[in-house]
């Protein structure tokens, strides 16, 4: 299977646990059997604004989710959205770390298998100025997965996130919005560089936000390198407003190598609160969600249609 994704992706992201459950509910450490129940239930509300808004015109076919093992399949996510015909990724790594390890240890091939999402997701928090032995030991795990997954013909979306060392923060300031304007988007390249030298693989890359699209086309430039034309970027959310969010979208979109986003917080989080708090009716928090997630998919929709810039 040759490596990359041919197609748009636009994504639904839920597949979050520890802060999840924390910001969200306010649970530290493990959940009660009703604790845990009441989160699955959450996590099948935000499911039922993506059902909505698949049936009001969600193009099949691009349209998925991104959610867990542990609250998603106490309520048949999983298999719900295979047999809608949604795209399914699921998360491996270990919740609310700062250094990638897998969520099952050594089992984690069996729950891949269990669950036959198209995607395997890591989300890994890497900086090539960090600590050097944390990424050696992340490099040689997320290697391993990769080469599982490649040798069994199966999909790597990779969340890459670069936060900001120190000295790095020192250089502009510590100002987090010049960080991310000025040096992450290059830090973002030496890693995907750092990453794929070592033998990682990703066939999609889950790009924070960029500020400018010549930004965006250098990471695209980057990640395609070297006979790797097929693999795509999205653009994830970050949990920042619909402004910021839309922003990213539309620099991203006219790139050619971008294909579509995966954001969650954004669309859901107001949504789901409004309705743990009694503000909403059920129906009503699943219709926002869905409101929300096709109106980004309009955002970029209309974005990729404009001409990508000299």
């Amino acid at each position: 299977m040759a490596l990359g994704y041919d197609g748009k992706l636009y994504i639904l992201a839920f597949d979050h646990r520890g802060s999840f459950q924390k910001k969200m509910f306010g649970i530290q450490g493990d959940p009660s059997p009703e604790e845990a129940e009441r989160i699955a239930d959450a996590k099948h509300l935000i499911f039922e604004g993506l059902l909505k808004a698949s049936e009001e015109g969600a193009e099949p076919g691009v349209t998925g989710c991104l959610v867990d093992e542990q609250f998603g399949a106490p309520t048949g996510i999983p298999a719900e959205a295979k047999e809608r015909g949604l795209i399914l990724a699921m998360p491996v790594e270990k919740s609310g770390q700062d250094e990638f390890d897998f969520e099952y240890g050594d089992d984690f091939g069996a729950h891949i298998e269990q669950f036959d999402p198209e995607f395997a997701k890591v989300l890994v928090r890497y900086n090539p100025e960090g600590d050097a032995e944390m990424n050696a030991r992340q490099t040689e795990r997320l290697r391993r997965l990769s080469d599982w997954l490649h040798e069994r013909d199966r999909k790597f979306l990779f969340e890459l996130l670069v936060p900001a060392e120190d000295a790095q923060l020192e250089r502009v300031g510590g100002d987090s919005d010049r960080y991310d304007a000025e040096l992450r988007p290059e830090l973002m390249r030496r890693t995907i560089v750092e990453l794929r030298d070592a033998g990682v693989e990703a066939d999609v890359w889950k790009i924070e936000g960029i500020e400018t699209q010549e930004d965006c086309e250098r990471i695209v430039e980057t990640a395609r390198r070297d006979g790797r034309e097929g693999v795509i970027c999205v653009v994830l959310g970050r949990g920042a407003n619909d402004q910021k969010v839309e922003h990213w979208l539309r620099q991203g979109a006219p790139v050619d190598g971008y294909a579509g986003f995966a954001i969650g917080r954004t669309i859901w989080w107001d949504p789901l609160k409004g309705y743990l708090d009694g503000a909403l009716e059920r129906g009503d928090a699943a219709r926002q969600i869905a409101d929300n997630y096709l109106r980004f998919v309009r955002v970029y929709s209309e974005a990729a249609r404009e001409p990508a810039t000299a």
